[in-house]
């Protein structure tokens, strides 16, 4: 018996791996994160798996819903939103299998900073202009951002950064990155991303938060701000380039 945690995805049911897919088709149990999972996933499921929305339950319940099939014998197809690698919660799922000699293994999946990116046709990583990329969030209503990871402390390189959930923040989000990115850095928020109700903001540090507020996005959005979102008559890669040795 493994416990499976697989990356579903940023809302698009199309949006996962074939590996993840076929992982879920053939476990009988099926723990996923609530409304951030598509239901078409869930239709993957075998007949008569046991479907458990944890949206709503304590880690120690979880943890117990896990314990409770492996005691049967039973693979758990474990659905987390977007990429298992960032703001998952599989670290501290995994520290408990651990404790209790339960196996498990991970299944990558397409993260909601990669969705946004494609959804506004741009590389977030843009020879010449932007080369780095800070995946962070704030602390509110969650888990204290450890020391020296504060946005004026982050925003200093001036590299492109995606915040997480933040966008309920979006003031205080932008009265912190305006010292460092200045007010008419370039900023992106997309609610949503791959879903039928995605929804794109572009604007500027110094107007994004208005834009926000008359959408009224309070969740489920990424905020991307860098000068890669404006990016014009940069120089062409190393990669590709006539010049570049490719014996």
């Amino acid at each position: 018996m493994t416990v499976h945690f697989i990356g579903a995805g940023p809302g698009a049911a199309d949006l996962i791996t074939v590996r993840g897919q076929r992982i879920i088709s053939a476990s009988p149990v099926c723990l996923y994160a609530g409304a951030l999972v598509p239901d078409e996933l869930l239709d993957l499921c075998p007949p008569g798996a046991r479907k458990v929305d944890t949206a709503n339950l304590t880690l120690d319940e979880i943890i117990d819903e896990i314990i409770a099939a492996h005691a049967q014998g039973h693979d758990i197809a474990r659905l987390h939103s977007g990429d298992p690698s960032v703001f998952s919660a599989v670290a501290e799922q995994a520290r408990r299998l651990d404790a209790a000699g339960i196996p498990y293994d991970i299944t990558p999946g397409v993260p909601a900073f990669a969705a946004a990116a494609a959804s506004l046709r741009t590389e977030l990583t843009v020879p010449g202009v932007g080369q780095t990329v800070v995946l962070t969030r704030t602390s509110a209503r969650a888990t204290p951002m450890p020391a020296g990871e504060d946005l004026d402390t982050l925003g200093r390189s001036r590299a492109t950064m995606v915040l997480h959930l933040a966008v309920q923040r979006i003031d205080e989000v932008v009265a912190e990155l305006v010292p460092n990115y200045g007010p008419l850095c370039p900023v992106a928020v997309v609610a949503y991303a791959s879903r039928a109700d995605e929804v794109i903001l572009r604007g500027t540090l110094s107007d994004i938060a208005a834009r926000v507020r008359e959408a009224g996005i309070k969740r489920t959005a990424v905020i991307i701000v860098g000068r890669v979102l404006a990016a014009e008559g940069f120089c062409d890669s190393h990669l590709y380039s006539a010049a570049r040795e490719r014996q």
